[in-house]
């Protein structure tokens, strides 16, 4: 069954780099770059759906950067 858009969480990774979990499938990744991390989510799209026809058309990127301060 084709599905138009899948989205994937990205997240900062504490030791560099970053991660993407695409929300209701099982389909991760990791990279040290933004670049890199986006032709790892299509190389693990392409894992994920066995035919070209069952890929989404479109990515949807959430990220999610945590940042800390104090107040003082």
């Amino acid at each position: 069954m084709k599905i138009k858009e899948i989205i994937f969480l990205v997240e900062d990774e504490p030791e560099g780099g970053y991660s993407a979990k695409a929300l209701g499938h099982s389909i991760f990744t990791e990279a040290d770059t933004l670049e890199e991390l986006k032709a790892n989510i299509k190389k693990a799209l392409q894992c994920h759906f066995d035919k070209d026809e069952d890929m989404p058309t479109i990515i949807r990127l959430h990220i999610v950067k945590e940042e800390m301060f104090t107040y003082a």
